[in-house]
């Protein structure tokens, strides 16, 4: 089952190689940490706080791109704990289809923060259980 979750927290480090962000349970008490790196982190703290560079940085430009080919983001899906890692898939509708493209959880929340509103960000049941 897919949980909807909200970012709710990004701790971004200046000493520390790993940031982390924090996902929230949208009807519920759930939350837990997801380490990424300071790019991803940035990224996504500049677009939560509506700063939108002169030129297209890299979430950018993955957003024009499925934009641009006609596809529409519809959400991103945590899907899995392996071993300390976290999978996600980018969920894109194009011509009628959905389309899952594989990614790193990092990326997904931070192509979903640059659209506005946020795309959703959902969560397979069984990582929540396991991450808490």
């Amino acid at each position: 089952m897919l949980v909807h979750m909200e970012l709710c927290r990004i701790i971004i480090s200046e000493i520390n190689d790993q940031q982390v962000i924090y996902l929230r349970e949208v009807d519920g008490d759930r939350m837990f940490p997801i380490l990424i790196g300071i790019f991803e982190a940035t990224s996504i703290d500049r677009r939560v706080r509506g700063e939108i560079p002169p030129r297209p940085l890299t979430h950018d430009l993955l957003k024009n791109t499925i934009d641009e080919l006609g596809g529409e983001l519809q959400d991103v899906v945590i899907t899995n704990l392996m071993d300390h890692t976290y999978y996600a898939v980018l969920r894109v509708r194009q011509n009628g289809e959905l389309v899952e493209v594989d990614s790193r959880p990092s990326d997904a929340i931070a192509l979903s923060v640059h659209y506005d509103p946020p795309v959703p960000i959902y969560v397979d049941d069984s990582v929540i259980e396991e991450a808490s």
